[in-house]
């Protein structure tokens, strides 16, 4: 049996030694009291047979070295295993550690929340020549402010001012037409009248007389007829002037109707005057400060635009996170933002996550990174010391990492 335990010895500390990495976690106490054990056993068993001190010996020197061994790395073979009888001694379970969940990191920009605004002329104006610019870079201008003038304004102001001449014209005329006439004009309407009534008069007695006198050859018969016929126009002349005294005082419906038509055309002519004028001047959407001008007067306004316009009040980080880190990425969360040469980090929190998934646009530092990587946008809003020192590094590329 001794025999049998000695030859099997160094095979087991081969196997303890191979196995070494998957029994790391064996205590030291645990290794001595095996060896304890087994020596204690291999002791009884050696006591029948005084020649069998040698080979106590050196199962004890190879105990040694095993011990040495799993120390090392290794761990102390199983009694068991050894072909003893002991029973096997079980490792301690290690401790599971759930693993820290990891952040983001991704290159960004620093940009307006209000972004930035480049403002021009319309694709439809012809003529697109500086005429005034009234405002310089880094100036703070108000909504609705008026920033340049092209060089057509004049000529769209005289437009404007035709217009409205038409608009007075045809708002005197309804305005006429409604009123009627004059009081100046009635009365000698009626006074007309009068006249023609009287003269009817005349005409009637005058064509009675020569009828009398047909019969009896005193008077001829075209005499009489031409005072009749006088009569007869007498009468006309009478019922047209009572017609327009009834014009004057009471005007036609459809003169009315006609004239009010008349204004809404002038006034249309106008608005469109006016919107044309207004095309030739730049006025400022909203309230903000003169980034960058890219036209003087005198200059034509290229496809660049005129001037780009931003408030600075409130900055944000514009972060291309690649897709596959979004799930990390909640709104609120915390942030830092890096800013190259700069040793301080500006705290910034996740405001707005984007929803279209384009290519990359920033460059990043890993040489062998997918140039084409897949990225959403993802806006950082800047806490007050940070727009504060980033306030003049618009578009600047910082870099951002994100909390978990």
């Amino acid at each position: 049996m001794d025999d049998v335990n000695s030859n099997n010895f160094p095979r087991a500390c081969a196997i303890s030694s191979a196995n070494g990495a998957r029994d790391a976690g064996l205590g030291l106490a645990s290794r001595q009291a095996a060896s304890r054990e087994y020596t204690a056993r291999d002791m009884d068993r050696a006591a029948p047979s005084a020649g069998n001190g040698a080979r106590i010996l050196s199962l004890i020197l190879l105990l040694a070295l095993a011990l040495a061994l799993a120390v090392g790395g290794g761990t102390v073979f199983a009694v068991e295993k050894l072909g003893f009888g002991g029973e096997s001694i079980p490792a301690a379970p290690l401790a599971q550690v759930a693993p820290a969940p990891a952040g983001v990191g991704a290159l960004g920009r620093v940009e307006p929340a209000s972004r930035v605004r480049r403002l021009g002329p319309p694709s439809s104006l012809a003529v697109n020549r500086v005429d005034r610019l009234l405002v310089q870079e880094g100036d703070q201008v108000a909504a609705g402010q008026l920033l340049a003038e092209f060089a057509d304004a004049p000529l769209k102001d005289a437009a404007v001012l035709e217009a409205s001449a038409a608009v007075t014209e045809a708002e005197a005329s309804l305005a006429r037409i409604k009123a009627g006439g004059r009081p100046s004009e009635i009365e000698a309407q009626q006074a007309r009248i009068d006249s023609l009534a009287a003269q009817q008069d005349i005409a009637r007695r005058d064509a009675a007389r020569s009828a009398e006198l047909v019969p009896t050859g005193a008077g001829a018969r075209a005499i009489a007829e031409r005072y009749r016929a006088a009569a007869d126009r007498a009468v006309a002349d009478q019922r047209q002037a009572e017609a327009q005294l009834v014009t004057l005082e009471q005007p036609r419906p459809e003169d009315v109707v006609v004239a009010e038509a008349h204004l809404r055309t002038a006034q249309a002519a106008l608005a469109r005057a006016r919107a044309d004028a207004a095309l030739s001047r730049v006025f400022a959407p909203a309230a903000g400060g003169i980034l960058k001008i890219y036209a003087r007067p005198g200059d034509l306004v290229g496809p660049e635009g005129l001037l780009d316009l931003a408030d600075l009040d409130q900055l944000d980080v514009v972060a291309d996170v690649y897709e596959t880190d979004l799930p990390r990425v909640r709104l609120g969360a915390s942030a830092e933002v890096l800013v190259p040469g700069d040793p301080q980090r500006y705290a910034a929190r996740v405001g707005e996550i984007g929803r279209l998934v384009r290519r990359t646009t920033e460059a990043g530092v890993d040489p062998v990174a997918a140039v084409d990587g897949r990225t959403v946008e993802v806006r950082l809003a800047l806490l007050p010391d940070g727009c504060e020192a980033l306030r003049h590094r618009i578009n600047m590329q910082v870099q951002v990492a994100i909390q978990p």
